[in-house]
């Protein structure tokens, strides 16, 4: 796994778009934060997602293992007078004080080892309220091995399964990947809600 702290410093940071992601964009206009108050972002990284969502009025709560990361976003939301909740600490770690309506996933699930994922899962699970929705983009490499690492749908459909999630039943949402927008990679985006 790569140690991403030492990445942000040497700014080898290609997974980084500067700006808000259009997922989160795409996911607000399709009405899937319509109901929501409280949102938690895994793996935030610089956090474009946690400033838009707190400009919009939720409360947010970033989670990232990287601390200079974590200090970037701490200093954007001091210097445009917003708040969230930041948190330096290792997803896996993480207590949940009070369920979250939502689970923004744009950057974990194609980060950690497809060995831990079975665990996110579940700490996804645990993190969010009884019918509270995972915003889940899905990465698409089409390569073996990574970070990041492919998401293949079959293998979501498993990891989420439905016993536990309700899927979208629409067609989910493409968003490309790749600072320059020219990448093979792209999201695949879906609505997931907790059944129980």
């Amino acid at each position: 796994m790569p140690d991403w702290e030492s990445l942000y410093q040497a700014q080898d940071t290609g997974w980084d778009r500067g700006e808000t992601s259009p997922a989160l964009l795409t996911f607000i206009e399709k009405g899937a934060l319509d109901d929501a108050k409280t949102v938690l972002i895994p793996g935030c990284g610089r956090g474009y997602e946690v400033v838009e969502l707190a400009k919009r009025g939720f409360a947010v709560t970033a989670l990232d293992l990287a601390p200079s990361a974590v200090t970037h976003l701490k200093q954007i939301l001091e210097a445009e007078g917003l708040k969230a909740e930041v948190i330096c600490t290792d997803i896996f770690e993480f207590k949940v004080p009070q369920a979250f309506d939502v689970v923004y996933e744009q950057t974990c699930l194609c980060a950690i080892e497809p060995s831990e994922r079975e665990r996110y899962a579940a700490k996804i699970y645990e993190w969010l309220k009884p019918k509270g929705k995972l915003l889940l983009n899905m990465m698409q490499t089409g390569d073996v091995g990574g970070p990041p690492f492919h998401c293949d749908f079959m293998d979501m459909k498993k990891l989420f399964a439905d016993n536990q999630w309700d899927w979208q039943q629409e067609p989910p949402f493409m968003t490309g990947r790749g600072k320059e927008r020219i990448s093979p990679r792209f999201e695949l985006g879906y609505i997931l809600e907790k059944k129980t």
